[in-house]
């Protein structure tokens, strides 16, 4: 038995991060993979079997990992957001929700046929989204504007709302109908909304002022915050049940909003975490599913579907932003994006459970059902947004612009070429008159530290997709890059090359995992460009042609001609780097560092 269950929890992390891997390489949505690869394993060739692998363990694991969940989502939510979007969240969270589950009951009892108790707890699973899909999603999609922000608060909040909601129902169903359960209900919401609250702010409170006393060594801080999850989560579900989603998700808001102490360490585990808890949520919840009877020859199911789709969803969302000030392209791709995630999977396959023990007739379907519209939203939504929200104009895939740090003349030069190129770019500068300089230039600047905690909140970073860290300063050029590392990626996060490195001897050089990717070559320091540029060096643009391509372009400006980043056809940016040297092509366009302007040839 101990090497049947050791074979089964490997079999789980293997098929999670090889499917989040594929997902990642094929640009697919990973929890469409997930699914696949849970079905597969599971009722297809068998090899997985939760029931028997976890027993009596399998719904408490699942319930504590979407607590965790649910927390990250909370740490990526920030209050100054609201300021624009917060009635349309709100509205969104209520009276969106309201409708969405009177609709989705109606549909479920008329088109599918099911009984009304049932049909109105499945209505109720079925408001929510989450963050497991719409996080992902919203960084594939990188809309604009206020639309991320207005769809990763209903993804988050939607969450816990709606799982209270599933649990109100079910208490009232096993009491026998409305007017006995009217007291269970009011009663409910009262507990959840009270306990929930109290006890994540209490958590809250807990996490920071022991971080902030330093009564927790650094080594146990993320193991420290993860057992106050696991508390509050547990505590807030014995008073009312599934408050607790309530609780974590208000604890991970509050943390994320307080100015007390940095999260950033809590942050990145809970991340890290939360990557390998969907995959094992989604492998598992997978695996139990029928091998028969999931419905997909059934067009009653088809129709439901295509209702949540195209009527209920637009309708909800036309509601909820009416006298708001968003666009009709922003409601359109509102309206486009509602997947189903991790909750609604766990919740139906909890409750379908509880109801057909009981005797419930018609109960059995709700978690086939569920897991149907869970693959068929993501699929839709997760294949289609990037093309819908391009076609809508709301977004700026694989944005291509850059935000330097620092903004000397050179970098201002290097700037405002890119910005004739129709590329967007920012710079950042804590001195008055640099910053002066570039905006008389016509060029984006900001004055201000750009390790600021509340930068990203000020900066407008539509288009935007690069860090180039180009001060004087090496320190705060690889602070920058460890501060945008999570915004960017580590791939696109650069600095010059650290004096440092240039000992030979290798004294002081700083480890590669606190340094951004070196810019242009490994000589390319602040210290040196700035000798050549006092030397009569200067930002050249050169477009490479059949007549004049890289050959030639070398032999009229010499070994010293220093490419800093090509331009394709594609219009995409490839930056050189001290590791990465890429050879432009006819048809390209060469931004370069050259010693003499004289020639006119460009």
């Amino acid at each position: 038995m101990s090497e049947e269950f050791l074979i089964g929890l490997a079999s789980i992390v293997v098929l999670g991060i090889v499917a989040q891997w594929l997902a990642w390489r094929l640009h697919l949505p990973a929890i469409l993979l997930l699914l696949i690869g849970g079905f597969v394993a599971g009722p297809i060739t068998g090899i997985l079997n939760p029931d028997e692998l976890f027993g009596d363990l399998l719904f408490p694991l699942v319930s504590i990992s979407v607590a965790i969940i649910l927390f990250e989502g909370g740490l990526s939510l920030d209050l100054k957001e609201l300021r624009n979007v917060g009635r349309i969240v709100i509205n969104l969270t209520t009276v969106g929700i309201l409708i969405t589950w009177l609709l989705s009951s109606l549909a479920a009892h008329f088109v599918i046929g099911i009984d009304w108790s049932p049909a109105i707890l499945l209505g109720a699973i079925l408001v929510v989204s989450g963050p497991t899909v719409i996080i992902p999603l919203l960084r594939h999609v990188r809309p604009s504007g206020n639309v991320g922000s207005i769809i990763k608060w209903e993804g988050i909040i939607n969450d816990p709302i709606g799982a209270i909601l599933a649990v109100l129902v079910f208490e009232v169903t096993i009491a026998g109908g409305f007017q006995e359960g009217t007291w269970v209900v009011v009663a409910g919401v009262v507990k959840a909304v009270l306990f929930g609250t109290i006890l994540g702010i209490l958590g809250a409170g807990v996490i920071v002022l022991f971080l902030k006393r330093y009564f927790i060594p650094d080594f146990l801080q993320n193991p420290f915050s993860l057992m106050i999850v696991i508390i509050a989560y547990t505590v807030s579900n014995s008073l009312q049940h599934e408050s607790g989603l309530l609780a974590v998700t208000v604890m991970g808001i509050a943390v994320a909003n307080q100015r007390y102490v940095s999260i950033r360490h809590i942050i990145e585990f809970k991340e890290n975490l939360r990557v390998l808890l969907i995959s094992s949520l989604f492998i598992i919840l997978a695996a139990r599913l029928p091998l028969h009877g999931l419905g997909f020859d059934d067009y009653r199911n088809w129709l439901f579907i295509a209702l949540l789709i195209i009527i209920i969803r637009p309708l909800m969302v036309y509601v909820s932003t009416l006298k708001s000030d968003l666009k009709r392209n922003e409601k359109a791709f509102l309206c486009w994006v509602a997947p189903r995630g991790i909750v609604a999977a766990a919740v139906a396959s909890v409750f379908a459970i509880r109801l057909t023990e009981l005797g419930f007739a018609h109960c059995d379907i709700i978690a086939p059902i569920t897991f149907m519209v869970i693959i068929s939203t993501v699929t839709l939504y997760g294949l289609s947004a990037p093309y819908v929200a391009r076609g809508l104009k709301v977004s700026k895939p694989n944005p291509q612009g850059i935000l330097f740090a620092g903004a000397r003349e050179w970098v201002r030069d290097l700037a405002g070429i890119l910005t004739e190129e129709g590329f967007r770019t920012a710079l950042i500068d804590t001195n008055w008159g640099n910053v002066t300089a570039a905006r008389n230039a016509g060029l984006h600047a900001y004055y201000g530290d750009v390790l600021a905690e509340n930068l990203l909140s000020e900066l407008q970073l539509d288009g935007i997709g690069r860090l180039l860290a180009m001060t004087s300063n090496d320190e705060v050029n690889s602070l920058a890059a460890l501060h945008f590392h999570d915004v960017f990626g580590s791939s696109e996060v650069y600095q010059l090359p650290s004096r440092s490195s240039q000992l030979k001897d290798g004294r002081g050089a700083m480890p590669p995992h606190l340094h951004g990717r070196f810019l242009f070559d490994d000589e390319a320091t602040f210290d040196h460009l700035m000798v050549r540029f006092q030397s009569g060096a200067v930002v050249k643009k050169t477009n490479l042609t059949d007549e004049f391509d890289f050959d030639d372009y070398k032999k009229m400006y010499g070994e010293n001609a220093l490419p800093l980043m090509v331009i394709t056809e594609s219009r995409r940016i490839r930056v050189y780097t001290a590791d990465y040297d890429p050879s432009p092509e006819p048809g390209e366009v060469l931004i370069s560092i050259v010693d003499s302007a004289d020639d006119s040839l460009s």
